[in-house]
């Protein structure tokens, strides 16, 4: 199985809609404080509902990225927006995340120290870790993780360093969705139409 395509850090809604038009399966907004791609709630909703406009019939789903807001904050962050999928950083227990998927929200949660959680999410996330700080490294992640992971039934969503020139690499793992963030950037959160382009047309490849 070829695995989906995230674009994270996404901040325009007009590379929302190209991204959409092109087959992108997720599209990620921040809300992390510290990220230079941080985005507003209502940032958020322009990029979702042009991304939504631009693809009716099979529309991306949206990601929300959380590190330091609590679990009501995320649903109503959520509500708001929509989103689709909220992919949680940080220190979220098993009732966090049965919070949120009561909600409605698909979890993906990050793997940290060794601990792939509970089964609780829906999908681990993998990414790169620097010192304390995991995602938004844009160090790879630990990819040897991916197979084991499978093989015990997880969903893996594979983020960290990724770029076209990993990508077939990346997808070989088996990893059920790739996220693709500064690779596809001229500037923090200044996303690449042709850079995207150039990506979709080296998975082409492979798909």
């Amino acid at each position: 199985m070829t695995p989906r395509v995230k674009v994270c850090g996404v901040t325009s809604a007009t590379f929302a809609a190209e991204a959409a038009r092109r087959g992108v399966g997720y599209i990620g907004v921040i809300f992390a404080a510290k990220s230079p791609r941080k985005v507003t709630v209502e940032a958020a909703r322009e990029v979702a509902s042009a991304a939504r406009a631009a693809a009716p019939g099979s529309p991306p789903k949206i990601v929300g990225v959380f590190v330091e807001q609590t679990a009501d904050e995320i649903s109503a962050a959520a509500a708001a927006v929509p989103l689709d999928v909220v992919q949680l950083h940080g220190a979220y227990s098993d009732g966090d995340v049965s919070a949120l998927k009561a909600a409605g929200l698909e979890v993906w949660r990050l793997a940290v120290d060794g601990v792939d959680g509970s089964g609780a999410e829906d999908a681990v996330l993998l990414d790169g870790r620097s010192g304390g700080r995991s995602g938004g490294t844009g160090l790879l992640a630990d990819w040897s993780q991916v197979p084991r992971l499978k093989r015990s039934g997880r969903r893996v969503v594979l983020a960290g360093g990724l770029s076209a020139a990993n990508a077939a690499s990346a997808a070989a793992t088996g990893a059920d969705v790739l996220d693709f963030n500064s690779s596809l950037e001229t500037a923090p959160g200044v996303k690449s139409v042709m850079l995207l382009e150039r990506l979709l047309g080296i998975y082409a490849g492979f798909a």
